[in-house]
């Protein structure tokens, strides 16, 4: 299988759309990111169309095109016929002086191809009455049946699509010609490249709608001259059924969607359907409901309407070649089934123990638990992605952090209700039980001042000591207010005993301070009052020995 649909790495956000929408499940998702399987997928489209981020894109071939150009061989057109409920208006001579200007040597209609083709259904009919026939215009229900259902190999009818017979057709009228075929289909470039002798290059309209844009190419409007032919119904649901003259001794149903075409398939090999031609095609709506139309124009009933009045009721004149089939081999999975013991251990560890716990609920992408357990003993999913399990783990990891923290938590909605409340907080607000305040105002247990300022001016508060006077207690508070989800939330850490340790260390300080000041105080009276003597002693002494001087000085 090509790498036709690849992966925008940045773009894929674990969304699991592409998961949900694979009829197949082809998808493998690791390190956060979806991709597709090779060997598993049948490049039906629906992971590109079904991506809300355009994480999927289409491998663009314009490039091989203009290198076919430059090899100067003529490069000849096949233009899917749902080209007209693209191209609102335009006919096919429109649309071949368009691809002219691009450097094709010519264009023509697929539906040339698909009025050989059904030629040979017809003949096919007529050979095998009382038998199947599933048609096979449809590369992704070729593979669909060669990948998944190997034993209704038998029935398809190994028959060379439009596409391929046109382009046969193009290459024996101009010999040395290369072909492009342009249509609303992603398969077609995986069933170019496993037959490359009838088609060189695929293109999408949404390739060709960029290439004409950058050549600032615009479609003329020129009336349709050719033949008004129902093979121009093949693009819609049972179309091709309609193009054909049918055998009034054979069942003839249309079946569009994998889905349906699964569900056909299971009743063909349970043999609920018999003397039966089935036509299926992957896409709802057929080739006019193709992943690669024009996004911002598909619109189903618009488009089976512009198709419907641009056919006919003439064919188009062709006669089948001799070299009209091919061959469509099983070419298998690598899936493996599990043991029932594998997935009851899956189921296990993804918290599923019991009937009541299989949600089935599909969030993962896959329609059953058991389903998703398989995957993952297949390596194409892994726990994570079971979203009830993550959220009762969140929540379970949740609860019992807030539970068991020591500091008490409260959340409250922009009402400043009591939204969810702990044990530690209970036991700060003197709260019997949390289920007591639940939905409850917050003024109920304490001032919401500080919780409504927060709400007001949209700004956090760190820290914040204050008592609460009611409680007798002290508490460090840090108010969070998360804008986004409109909640409140409060984380208290009660500080009393710290409080109390602190005052009570105060206390002691000043106590400490007093007793050191009277101390200090009484010191400084014990020397005034030495001071005191020691300076009455001075003063006699000096008279003494001034009347001593004086009495020497005499004599």
């Amino acid at each position: 299988m090509s790498d036709c649909i690849q992966l925008k790495k940045s773009n894929c956000k674990d969304c699991y759309k592409c998961i949900r929408n694979c009829p197949v499940k082809s998808i493998k998702f690791s390190e956060h990111q979806a991709h597709i399987i090779p060997d598993e997928c049948i490049l039906c489209g629906m992971c590109f169309v079904s991506c809300p981020q355009n994480a999927k894109q289409i491998r663009n071939d314009v490039d091989q095109v203009k290198a076919l150009f430059e090899s100067g061989r003529p490069v000849y057109a096949s233009v899917a016929p749902s080209f007209v409920a693209n191209y609102e208006g335009i006919s096919i001579d429109s649309m071949e002086r368009a691809l002219q200007k691009l450097g094709f040597a010519g264009a023509s209609e697929t539906a040339i191809g698909a009025t050989i083709v059904k030629k040979e259904y017809e003949n096919m009919i007529r050979r095998n009455k009382n038998s199947v026939i599933i048609s096979s215009c449809c590369h992704s229900v070729n593979t669909l049946i060669q990948k998944y259902y190997p034993e209704a190999l038998p029935y398809l009818a190994k028959v060379l699509s439009p596409m391929q017979a046109h382009c046969q057709k193009i290459k024996q009228e101009h010999p040395g010609a290369a072909t492009v075929f342009i249509g609303p289909c992603i398969s077609k470039k995986d069933e170019a490249e496993q037959y490359p002798e009838y088609v060189d290059v695929v293109l999408t309209f949404e390739e060709l709608s960029g290439w004409l844009q950058e050549a600032e190419v615009a479609f003329d409007e020129i009336p349709d001259s050719q033949t008004k032919a129902r093979a121009r119904l093949f693009p819609t649901a049972g179309g091709i059924i309609r193009s054909m003259d049918l055998d009034e001794g054979m069942d003839y149903i249309a079946v569009d969607g994998v889905d349906q075409c699964m569900t056909a398939l299971d009743d063909i090999l349970d043999h609920k359907i018999q003397n039966c031609f089935i036509e299926m095609s992957a896409c709802k709506g057929s080739c006019v409901g193709g992943p690669v139309m024009d996004r911002e124009r598909h619109m189903p009933v618009r488009d089976f309407v512009a198709v419907n009045r641009y056919a006919g009721t003439k064919d188009f004149d062709v006669t089948v070649p001799e070299a009209i089939s091919k061959t469509m081999n099983f070419q298998g999975t690598r899936r493996q089934m599990p043991g029932s013991s594998a997935i009851d251990e899956i189921l296990r560890q993804m918290g599923k123990t019991t009937p009541d716990q299989m949600l089935n609920c599909g969030s993962c992408g896959y329609n059953t638990c058991r389903d998703k357990a398989i995957a993952v003993f297949n390596g194409k999913a892994d726990l994570t992605m079971c979203l009830p399990y993550l959220k009762d783990k969140a929540e379970n990891f949740s609860d019992k952090i807030i539970n068991n923290t020591p500091n008490g938590i409260i959340v409250l909605n922009e009402d400043l209700e009591i939204q969810q409340i702990n044990q530690a907080a209970c036991e700060i607000l003197n709260v019997g039980n949390a289920s007591d305040v639940l939905n409850q105002p917050i003024i109920r247990i304490t001032d919401p001042t500080d919780y409504f300022l927060a709400v007001t001016n949209q700004e956090n508060v760190n820290g914040k000591e204050k008592y609460l006077a009611q409680y007798k207690k002290y508490v460090e508070e840090t108010i969070i207010y998360d804008k986004e989800y409109h909640i409140v939330m409060i984380i208290m850490k009660d500080i009393t005993n710290l409080e109390l340790a602190r005052n009570k260390k105060a206390e002691q300080s000043q106590r400490a301070v007093e007793i050191t000041d009277k101390v200090v105080e009484k010191q400084m009276r014990v020397v005034q009052e030495i001071a005191s003597l020691l300076g009455e002693t001075t003063a006699e002494t000096k008279v003494a020995l001034t009347k001593l001087k004086e009495t020497l000085r005499d004599e």
